[in-house]
């Protein structure tokens, strides 16, 4: 992993999330030419001890901090699974809108995926586990196991940040018209 950003030979760096209220993972790649490589990769524990507050606050100043070391152009942020624990869908909601509020204070564009959109981005299939997704992390991006952080958070804010990397790289379709009077419509010189 290289750990130079500060230095800016990437023409893009995009910062991937995984928020959580007792772990929150961090991956950054960067971009210099076709092929993303890992800039960074981690995990920030809370202690059991601290109120949810107090996790918040660290959440802010976390990303906040990474923020301002790695210079990203965008955050990638896992987005809420939707569980059947009402009180853990609100503080892990809150974590993410901590998360994105220290990004959009620098003005960091966010963009939120879906679990599932994330894990398909990465392994090909939605309802992959989460060891599945870091060992393809690690063979896609050439990441040496001894590398690699225990917590799996780290590696699901990395499968994001490739994630919106996949989708934000792919050509976009124009959009034709769908029916020979739209067509006509659109292009009333193109008439015989």
């Amino acid at each position: 992993m290289s750990d130079d950003c500060s230095m800016r030979r990437w023409k893009r760096v995009i910062i991937g999330i995984d928020p959580g209220t007792n772990v929150m993972g961090y991956g950054v790649i960067g971009v210099a030419t076709r092929a993303p490589e890992v800039v960074a990769l981690g995990a920030v524990k809370f202690r059991a001890a601290e109120s949810h507050y107090l996790r918040l606050r660290r959440i802010h100043e976390s990303v906040l901090g990474l923020v301002e070391k790695y210079l990203p152009d965008e955050m990638a942020i896992e987005a809420p699974f939707f569980g059947k624990n009402v009180q853990s869908m609100l503080k892990l909601g809150r974590a993410q809108g901590v998360a994105m509020v220290a990004a959009l204070s620098r003005d960091v564009p966010i963009t939120e995926y879906e679990p599932s959109k994330i894990k398909m981005a990465i392994t090909g299939s939605g309802a992959a586990s989460k060891e599945q997704v870091q060992e393809m992390l690690r063979r896609i991006l050439s990441i040496d196991r001894s590398a690699l952080p225990p917590e799996l958070d780290a590696t699901d804010a990395l499968a994001a940040a490739m994630c919106h990397f996949y989708e934000s790289s792919r050509p976009q379709r124009a959009s034709g018209p769908k029916s020979w009077k739209e067509f006509v419509k659109r292009n009333p010189d193109k008439l015989l």
